[in-house]
């Protein structure tokens, strides 16, 4: 087993985790996320004074993933994931942990 950390844009989480399940993919945890990487945030204007934003929010999916399934899951968040045809800075990143696994007896 493998656990996948997928870090994406808050609006691409209702077609990724869409996309997954059609996949056979239905146990996901989504937890709320700022951070920031070549983006570097961006600067708002508020009552005309301006603020630079260096965090930014994003979303990350924990899944856990049978080694021979996790290609598929990893294809199919890439592909839905990414904005536009070339996909963008700030789309997000995937990471790939090696899990263990003990059985835990009371």
């Amino acid at each position: 087993m493998k656990l996948l950390l997928a870090v994406i844009q808050p609006n691409k989480l209702n077609p990724v985790r869409e996309a997954l399940y059609d996949i056979g993919v239905t146990q996901i945890n989504v937890l709320d996320a700022q951070g920031y990487g070549r983006q570097k945030g961006h600067s708002a204007m508020y009552g005309g004074v301006e603020y630079k934003i260096n965090m930014l929010r994003k979303v990350m999916l924990e899944i856990e993933v049978h080694e021979d399934y996790i290609e598929r899951t990893l294809e199919t968040i890439q592909s839905v994931a990414k904005t536009g045809s070339e996909g963008a800075i700030g789309d997000g990143k995937v990471f790939i942990v090696p899990t263990l696994d003990f059985d835990v007896k009371s």
